[in-house]
């Protein structure tokens, strides 16, 4: 636990899955605010209690609680407030409750998008894999949305602003005063957030495009007067500007670097994830599937790229200009 001063406090909760502990916050105010609440485990919880204790609080004490997106190290315990509010972006409610319509959409979103990619039917059984993480959450919804500018009651100084990609909804809480953002994972010290497709709203909607919303909001933050960010990983980001032209540099030459591979040949983004990740796609193939898919959305955007004729019900990516010199293989990840 790391105590910033009298009004925040930053707990370390330990979590079972591979981006390792997880940072929440506590806020002190006219009401005590908690920022995020870590995964549902039994160990997760145990510490949660103690260091709260440590600063002499209790779990009831616990009047309103923040999430900053749904994934479950960041909003699995919120069952284990029943006193506190629970405030969130509406974007990211339907993970939380997870209702019949929301799993109808989920398993029909990504059964269209994979094959869009070109991954073969063996490749399907995915998507059941994927509702894996979802029974680490709790089940409960929403008691206030929040959105841009919102203030949170009782701490004045701090407001909402919208910082998608990572997740849709993703939030930040920003004091102006003194430049800090409790940021969840929008900007880590050591690794790039990794910017997830999800489905869209309906049926009727076109898909998000998250790594074109993460940039934009890596860019927003750069133009702000941010003197630190309190991560939800890793340690204190001071570093704000020079980083985030570190990590939007990294993710242009991770582009082209796929832009080169497809200069060689026309390919399916199936085809390509397996040349940029040929040791872990398996193990790891919604993360890698979902990076790939960024770098593809921005080759798209900026006009390097484009779509050819289908193979079968895959898309397949033709490149629009010659490079003008040549990319090194990128370190994913960086």
């Amino acid at each position: 636990m790391t105590i910033f001063n009298h009004e925040i406090a930053q707990l370390t909760i330990p979590t079972p899955f591979a981006v390792g502990d997880v940072h929440v916050y506590v806020l002190r105010g006219e009401c005590i605010t908690l920022v995020d609440t870590g995964p549902k485990t039994k160990e997760a919880w145990e510490e949660v209690q103690r260091q709260l204790s440590e600063i002499g609080l209790a779990a009831d004490d616990i009047d309103q609680i923040v999430l900053t997106h749904h994934h479950p190290d960041h909003a699995g315990l919120i069952e284990k407030f029943p006193k506190a509010e629970i405030i969130g972006s509406r974007q990211g409610e339907r993970f939380l409750v997870r209702n019949d319509d929301f799993f109808t959409l989920h398993d029909a979103f990504y059964n269209e998008f994979f094959r869009s990619m070109g991954l073969p039917d063996s490749y399907l059984v995915l998507i059941e894999k994927m509702k894996e993480p979802l029974l680490t959450l709790g089940n409960r919804g929403l008691d206030r949305a929040v959105s841009e500018g919102d203030v949170l009651k009782g701490l004045p100084k701090w407001k909402i602003i919208e910082t998608p990609g990572h997740s849709q909804g993703h939030i930040s809480l920003y004091r102006e005063n003194d430049g800090l953002l409790i940021g969840g994972d929008v900007l880590l010290a050591k690794v790039s957030s990794n910017p997830l497709i999800e489905p869209p709203f309906t049926s009727f909607e076109k898909r998000p495009f998250p790594q074109l919303q993460y940039n934009e909001s890596l860019k927003r933050l750069q133009k702000m007067k941010l003197s630190a960010v309190l991560p939800g990983h890793g340690s204190l980001v001071t570093d704000v500007v020079s980083l985030i032209s570190h990590r939007l540099k990294k993710q242009h030459e991770r582009a082209m670097y796929v832009k080169g591979l497809i200069l060689l040949k026309e390919l399916t983004a199936f085809d390509i994830c397996r040349q940029l990740f040929p040791s872990v796609y398996r193990r790891q193939l919604g993360l890698t599937l979902s990076e790939t898919m960024g770098q593809i959305d921005y080759l798209m955007a900026i006009g390097e790229i484009e779509t050819v004729d289908r193979r079968g019900d895959a898309y397949l990516y033709r490149a629009l200009t010659k490079m003008k010199e040549p990319v090194n293989e990128p370190q994913i990840g960086r």
